[in-house]
């Protein structure tokens, strides 16, 4: 009897057993049946140009950067509200008493995109492709910057085993700092800070940036790149945090004509609209998706202080004095933007905007004349370069006309599309450039030493005081505070006030379209950027 029931009670089990998984069967058939039928979530966004490269070695620009957030993360990541770092391939880190040595426990889950694994001595090799002086990496001067023995290396002068990035094991990395240097932290968010697959770049070579050879390490993986029409990241399959990652896909618009991405805006084929022309704006205004935030941005123009003749410091004020800011901003851009007589964007209770000049047409025309060029006579044939956009053609048109009209010169104004623009400007070929810039941290450091120190990679208008580099070194050794930032503003008022080391025109109030009713994760910050990984639909 107790076999027999043993047997019943095996048999009733065992049904019991096969019906719970015909059941399962049936509920991940109808699970999968509802995935594949279910729409990608895909986020269409306007970026403003085709990326000059994807290798984190190349590229400058905010449209490179945009791509590559969504690619690579590094040893932190940005907040998406706040930009402040987060943990990225670093899980945690802890920095010595005195501000100097920094130690990053790296995720034993973190790997590329065809699942090799991230380790500490790849981070140490990364960096020094970065600033190994053969790479030529515009932005090598941020870790020559922070870094010992960093600044020796870039410049030839040092070896690679003298910088101070080490692996301490599989997973610790660290390095140590020249000085305090309290924006480190944020520093270490971008792209220069980077660590590549330099396993496929020695496998493709200058081809591993392509897709099919492109291995990355972000919340997306490179799926199609269609130069000139538009590039697609999809969801990384081996992300550590690919469970918090909401986007099917990102689609990077390279629109650089503004009438062309509103009409798409309106017409739903993006979802995010970064700027329209001026006039358009009035109407787009009203569009339910429209805001607009402070943002630490900066338009100015750079001279070409390398040749006549904007190497006369009498020319440069000269030019500099003779625009009218508030009349530009009221009546080109009319965004919101306010006039800049300094290079960095005020901070709130922290570094109030230096007021390094004030505009004067008269002194303007003194000055001019004082330089030999008296009511503009003689003045050498000169041009305003400007990358395609209507926004940046008004407002050459505008400086044209002012200098016209103040100083008896005429200059010539000619656009060119993204890289052709970058690489003149980075090889003096102008002689006035538009520039933009949008602070890489939230410190006034990202204006001064990464605009205008003498070795700075983004320097093409080739500035160089020696009294400007000794104050920004100054303030380097010194700890967060207010001889800090004094020092800092002193350095401002002689590049900007004294030297006209370049032009500044205004501080960006920084427009936005994108419908917040449908897309949730996307925020308002003072940088204007917006990490992907974070981006879902409502």
């Amino acid at each position: 009897m107790k076999k027999a029931i043993l047997v019943l009670l095996t048999v009733a089990l065992l049904l019991s057993v096969f019906a719970g998984c015909a059941k399962d069967d049936a509920d991940d058939a109808k699970t999968a049946e509802v995935t594949a039928t279910a729409e990608p979530v895909v986020f269409r966004f306007h970026n403003g140009a085709e990326p000059e490269s994807l290798d984190p070695a190349v590229v400058e620009g905010v449209p490179e950067h945009n791509i590559h957030i969504a690619l690579f993360e590094g040893l932190v990541t940005y907040n998406p509200k706040t930009l402040g770092a987060e943990p990225g391939v670093a899980k945690s880190w802890e920095v010595s008493d005195d501000a100097l040595t920094w130690t990053f426990h790296l995720r034993d889950n973190a790997v590329w995109s065809d699942g090799v694994g991230i380790t500490a001595q790849q981070f140490v090799d990364s960096w020094l492709r970065f600033m190994a002086p053969e790479t030529a990496a515009v932005y090598a001067y941020l870790p020559a910057m922070i870094i010992k023995g960093a600044a020796e290396y870039n410049a030839g002068t040092g070896a690679a085993k003298d910088v101070a990035i080490r692996a301490i094991d599989k997973y610790t990395f660290q390095f140590e700092l020249n000085g305090p240097a309290p924006y480190a932290l944020g520093m270490l968010t971008h792209y220069a800070f980077s660590v590549v697959p330099l396993h496929a770049i020695e496998k493709y070579g200058d081809e591993w940036t392509r897709p099919g050879n492109m291995v990355s390490n972000g919340p997306f993986s490179l799926k199609s790149w269609t130069p000139q029409d538009k590039l697609v990241v999809e969801k990384s399959k081996t992300y550590w945090d690919r469970d918090a990652v909401r986007l099917d896909e990102v689609v990077f618009f390279p629109i650089d004509d503004y009438n062309t991405a509103t009409n798409m805006y309106l017409n739903g084929e993006i979802d995010w609209l970064t700027e329209t022309p001026p006039n358009q704006l009035d109407k787009m205004k009203l569009d339910k998706g429209y805001g607009t935030n402070a943002s630490f941005v900066t338009y100015y123009y750079q001279f070409n202080q390398t040749k006549p003749p904007f190497d006369d410091v009498r020319v440069r004020k000269a030019f500099t004095m003779a625009i009218d800011r508030q009349e530009l901003v009221d009546q080109v851009t009319r965004g919101g933007q306010f006039p800049a007589f300094g290079i960095t964007p005020p901070l709130s209770g922290l570094y109030p905007a230096v007021v390094a000049f004030e505009e004067d047409f008269d002194e303007a025309r003194r000055l001019l004349a004082e330089a030999g060029y008296p009511g503009g006579k003689g003045f050498p044939k000169s041009g305003i370069l400007y990358n395609t956009s209507e926004t940046h053609k008004n407002i050459a048109q505008y400086v044209q006309q002012k200098w016209s009209e103040v100083l008896g010169v005429d200059v010539q104004i000619e656009n060119q599309e993204w890289a052709t623009y970058l690489d003149n400007k980075q090889n003096q070929n102008f002689e006035v450039a538009r520039a933009g810039w949008q602070g890489d941290y939230v410190d006034p450091n990202t204006f001064l030493t990464d605009l205008l120190h003498s070795g700075s990679g983004n320097n093409d208008g080739k500035y160089a005081s020696a009294k400007f580099d000794a104050l920004l070194a100054k303030a380097a050794t010194l700890p967060d505070g207010q001889e800090r930032y004094d020092t800092l503003a002193a350095a401002e008022q002689l590049a900007i006030g004294e030297d006209f080391a370049v032009m500044p025109f205004y501080y960006y109030s920084k427009a936005n379209w994108i419908d917040k009713d449908v897309w949730g994760g996307w925020y308002p910050t003072i940088l204007d950027m917006h990490p992907f990984k974070h981006i879902y639909k409502k």
